[in-house]
C-alpha cells in the first residue's frame, strides 16, 4: 500500500523552487526536462475550487517565465495567465502563487474593442490601435487614473506588446468588465486594449501581482508563435 501511494506523495513534494533552481535552456535534453517538469507543476496546482487553465496555455506560460526569471527581468514567483482564446464570457484570468503551487484567482477579463466582439482574434502593438498585445509583460508599479487603482504593464517582446506602456496598456477595474454587462448584451465589455477586470478583484489582484511579476496574455496564434522569442 505504501508503494502505491510514494508516486504521489513524491509528485505532492515537488517544488517550484526546486524546479526553478535546476532550469537550463542550453540543450535540446534540457528543454524535454523543463516540459516535464512543468507538467509536474500543473498536475500539483491547488486549483482551490477555481478551472485551471488550459495546459498547452500553461505549459507556454511557464516556458516564458522560467525564461524571464533566468534573465532576471521578473522578480516575483507570481504568475497570471489571460488566455484570449476563451470567450469573454468565461473566467479567462488566473492569478498563480508558484511558490504554493496555488491559483489564487481566476475571473473574467476584457480585450480591445477592435480585436473582437466575444472572442478576441485580433492583436497589435500599435499606437490608437484600440487592440490588445499578445505576450509577457512585468507588471510595473500602480497609480491612481481615471479608472481609479490601476497597474502599468511593461511588454517585453519587441514588436509585440513593446508599445504597452507608451499606449497606456495597464490593468485597471472597469464596469465594463463586470458579470452583469453578460447578461444584459452577451459578452463582456471591451477596453481601448487594457486587460480591464471586475471592480470588485481589482484592488485584491493588483496587490498581488504589481512590482516585477510575470502576465502572459494567450492566443494559439500563428503570427505569435513565430514572432516571439521567449518560448521553446
Amino acid at each position: 500500500m505504501i508503494k502505491k501511494f510514494l508516486p504521489l506523495l513524491l509528485l505532492s513534494f515537488m517544488s517550484f523552487a526546486s524546479i526553478a533552481k535546476n532550469t537550463n535552456y542550453a540543450s535540446n535534453s534540457s528543454k524535454s526536462n523543463l516540459s516535464e517538469k512543468i507538467e509536474i507543476i500543473y498536475k500539483s496546482l491547488n486549483a482551490n475550487n477555481f478551472v485551471l487553465p488550459e495546459i498547452n496555455c500553461f505549459k507556454k506560460a511557464m516556458d516564458g517565465f522560467f525564461n524571464l526569471k533566468e534573465k532576471g527581468l521578473i522578480s516575483k514567483d507570481i504568475l497570471t495567465v489571460i488566455d484570449f482564446s476563451l470567450s469573454s464570457t468565461k473566467k479567462r484570468l488566473w492569478v498563480i502563487d508558484l511558490s504554493t503551487n496555488t491559483i489564487l484567482y481566476n475571473t473574467l477579463v476584457s480585450h480591445g474593442m477592435k480585436s473582437g466582439l466575444e472572442y478576441a482574434d485580433s492583436f497589435s502593438n500599435s499606437q490608437s490601435s484600440n487592440k490588445s498585445s499578445l505576450g509577457f509583460y512585468a507588471t510595473g508599479e500602480t497609480y491612481n487614473g481615471k479608472h481609479g487603482l490601476s497597474l502599468k504593464l511593461d511588454g517585453l517582446e519587441k514588436g509585440i506588446n513593446s508599445n504597452a506602456r507608451s499606449r497606456a496598456v495597464v490593468m485597471h477595474g472597469a464596469g465594463y468588465a463586470n458579470p452583469s454587462i453578460i447578461k444584459s448584451q452577451g459578452y463582456l465589455g471591451r477596453s481601448q486594449g487594457c486587460p480591464a477586470i471586475p471592480e470588485a478583484l481589482k484592488a485584491e489582484i493588483i496587490k498581488v501581482i504589481k512590482n516585477k511579476s510575470c502576465l502572459f496574455i494567450y492566443h494559439p496564434t500563428k503570427t505569435y508563435k513565430i514572432a516571439s522569442k521567449l518560448m521553446s
